[in-house]
């Protein structure tokens, strides 16, 4: 008896030293280190894109990859960049289509490039296919409702995303800019930002729904955790350029109602559309962490850093496959998502970081 009884206690014993093993805190470049080299598996040689996602995605793919590398040394990514801008324009030539928003996150992609690379002639082409797809973009503004850029060509939508798109892109381009040209894309950056701002897209809880009605009105749909960050991005790389804090009360208050209205009981973050996010809902989240640490590098704040992490830990213990592939949920289970979950993890990873 007093055998199976010891017995009993080593297995538990053995079982809880595997739990705690499961849990314990794991250093969080190794983190991000196995979230990118999983994600490279993904990636097709031939396209410049990644399997199993979308063509947008691909691109907050190449800006995760980009911010591992340069928060890790991580030199693996950097083989891959090259491939991307000679391959992927096979199927949008320029990195150009009929959708704003989707020009936008090609944009920020090959300014994260950029950044990363040794400056030449070789950087160079990153940064002026960034300014060739922003050019692009300011076609998209005109008059209706006030001001703001369409969400697509054909002009039958204006959007949070697509306008926050453009301020980011127009800000963080901003920063690598002199002269007339850097007052031209501040210029823009801040008329984005007057016209945003008063358009009631931003409620009365400080979240931002999905864009504006046919009369020019918040149209009350879902407030979707992109939306909540890529303007925080936009508005710390504003911050920046200008050496103007001003602009950050306004994007604390957006990251604070995001931690705030789309965690659960536990701080993590979710989206209405879990565990099926489709194609584009997957990447949702990660965007929102990445922009949020843009915002913390320029404004600090420690539930926002407490979040961040509780996030990444939870997506590490409750939520990655033996593979270290990760799920849509971030509080888990684990499955085998696709590119665009894996490189939403990735940014929320980074984000810790950063």
């Amino acid at each position: 008896m007093r055998s199976f009884v010891n017995s009993v206690a080593l297995f538990s014993l053995l079982i809880a030293q595997v739990s705690f093993a499961q849990q314990a805190p794991v250093d969080p470049v190794r983190r991000s280190e196995a979230a990118a080299g999983a994600l490279l598996r993904s990636y097709d040689h031939q396209s410049g894109l990644f399997l199993t996602t979308g063509w947008w995605n691909s691109a907050n793919a190449v800006t995760a990859l980009a911010d591992e590398a340069r928060l890790t040394g991580d030199a693996a990514p950097v083989l891959i960049f090259p491939e991307v801008l000679a391959n992927a324009p096979k199927k949008y030539a320029g990195f150009l289509n009929d959708y704003y928003d989707d020009e936008g996150w090609w944009a920020l992609a090959w300014i994260d490039v950029y950044e990363l690379s040794p400056k030449g002639a070789g950087a160079d082409r990153y940064l002026t296919t960034a300014r060739s797809i922003f050019r692009d973009m300011t076609g998209g503004w005109d008059g209706t409702c006030g001001g703001g850029i369409w969400w697509s060509k054909e002009r039958n939508y204006k959007n949070a995303i697509a306008n926050e798109l453009f301020l980011s892109v127009a800000a963080k381009l901003a920063l690598h800019a002199k002269g007339n040209e850097k007052a031209e894309l501040v210029n823009w950056a801040n008329r984005e930002w007057r016209w945003f701002a008063q358009t009631g897209m931003i409620n009365s809880n400080n979240l931002i729904n999905d864009g504006l009605d046919a009369q020019c009105r918040n149209n009350g749909k879902t407030t979707w955790s992109y939306n909540q960050g890529v303007v925080l991005g936009g508005l710390a790389a504003l911050s920046r350029s200008e050496h103007n804090s001003n602009l950050l009360p306004a994007a604390g208050k957006i990251a604070s109602a995001a931690i705030k209205g789309l965690t659960d009981a536990q701080g993590i973050l979710h989206d209405p559309c879990e565990p099926g996010c489709g194609e584009d809902g997957v990447s949702f989240k990660g965007i929102f962490s990445r922009n949020l640490g843009q915002l913390q590098a320029v404004r600090a704040d420690p539930r926002a850093a407490q979040f961040l992490e509780q996030n990444a830990q939870s997506l590490w213990v409750n939520a990655r496959t033996p593979d270290d592939r990760f799920s849509t949920v971030w509080s888990g289970p684990p499955d085998t998502a696709n590119a665009g979950a894996q490189a939403s993890a990735l940014d929320a990873l980074n984000a810790v970081l950063k």
